[in-house]
């Protein structure tokens, strides 16, 4: 599956952004889809995932109350809705895949990357 990530930009602390990942490629369904994002200077970290059969969501709690991710199945498509921006929340932000159910909030527990968008949140 190939994955690709939109809908970052420039948004002042408290705004709201929502990005967009497209996978293309088939069984959409099949996959468990998460987000990553990664600040200057520091690893890539887990922020939000739905789960593959069952669409049971999971945050990292730095996010938990503030993004919502969802999945489109008619338009292949994952979201994150991120909302009450915080300076710290800016990042490069990924969204990843892997086959199934089996997963973890980790690199290496996802098979497949996008590109990643520039989210940039001024104070």
């Amino acid at each position: 599956v190939q994955l690709q990530a939109s809908g970052g930009g420039l948004v002042q602390a408290g705004a709201s952004r929502r990005l967009s990942c497209i996978a293309s490629g088939r069984a959409f369904n099949s996959y468990t889809l998460a987000w990553f994002r990664q600040a200057p200077g520091k690893d890539r970290e887990f922020a939000a995932a739905i789960r593959y059969g069952t669409s049971r969501t999971y945050y990292s709690d730095s996010v938990k109350g503030r993004f919502t991710i969802s999945r489109d199945s008619a338009k292949n498509t994952v979201y994150l809705q991120m909302d009450s921006l915080q300076p710290e929340d800016t990042a490069v932000y990924y969204c990843a895949a892997t086959y199934g159910s089996s997963w973890s909030a980790s690199v290496y527990g996802m098979d497949y990357w996008g590109k990643g968008t520039q989210v940039t949140v001024s104070s």
